[in-house]
């Protein structure tokens, strides 16, 4: 497998689709919205974004998997599986808030060979392959130097259904106000994750997160020189659904402290 070059037809299969959704986010109705579950949106746009995506991956590789957020197609295959988030943000995408992103992965007998994430946004194209380094719009990147919490930036996320760990998570999010540069809630776990590849971020942590929201990202931040775990400092985070990206200097301290309140 070619993986540099799969990554490149990713990549146009990916601008092309990105292409649609800036369309119609010029002309969007947000009275068309769904929802699926508490506080879970969406839209017409999320749908045919993933079949734009779906079908032209599918052609990439024969019998190829597929787990995509909307289920626009669910399969198992022999090695290979996409795992796929049309738009990652949506509830930005729905009020006109500028941080949503294509996220698409590859996997191969369950390891991450390739990941792209598209911020469509700032037309910003990160992406990285097996055996490859990470870039953002062909120019390299690698993660910051910060190497602590003091001097650092770090990006979260707020649960929006399965409230139980919410007061954990508020003391959590208080001690990293006091010891940190700042929080950040971007609205899109893909976003999130490419900012920590390529040092905007020092550090992202989120708990509920499903796998089409993290799995290009924690690729990306991976082959950029970046590390992932889940709450408890292992690296079973697919499973888990928890995941602590960091620039790999801050890992233990922040592990440490996200210890302390979910035990």
């Amino acid at each position: 497998m070619n993986y540099e070059l799969l990554c490149n037809k990713v990549i146009s299969i990916v601008r092309l689709t990105g292409n649609f959704i800036r369309k119609e986010a010029m002309q969007f109705d947000a009275n068309k919205i769904e929802y699926k579950g508490l506080n879970d949106m969406v839209s017409y746009v999320d749908k045919t974004a993933e079949q734009k995506l779906v079908q032209n991956l599918e052609k990439l590789i024969p019998d190829v998997g597929f787990l995509t957020e909307e289920k626009t197609i669910n399969r198992e295959g022999k090695t290979y599986k996409w795992i796929i988030d049309p738009l990652d943000g949506t509830t930005n995408f729905i009020h006109g808030l500028p941080t949503y992103a294509i996220s698409v992965a590859l996997y191969e007998d369950d390891k991450a060979v390739l990941g792209v994430v598209y911020e469509l946004n700032r037309g910003e194209m990160f992406y990285s392959y097996k055996g490859g380094p990470a870039f953002m719009n062909k120019k390299e990147i690698q993660v910051s130097v910060n190497p602590d919490l003091k001097s650092s930036l770090l990006a979260t996320g707020f649960p929006y259904y399965q409230f139980d760990k919410q007061d954990q998570y508020l003391q959590l999010l208080s001690e990293m106000m006091q010891k940190t540069h700042g929080l950040r809630r971007m609205g899109s776990a893909a976003t999130d994750l490419i900012y920590v590849a390529c040092g905007r971020f020092d550090a992202f942590f989120e708990y509920n997160l499903q796998p089409w929201d993290f799995a290009g990202g924690c690729f990306i931040v991976q082959q950029a020189g970046g590390e992932v775990y889940n709450f408890s400092g292992g690296d079973d985070f697919f499973n888990t659904r928890e995941i602590v990206a960091t620039n790999g200097k801050l890992s233990a301290e922040l592990i440490e402290a996200i210890k302390r309140h979910f035990a």
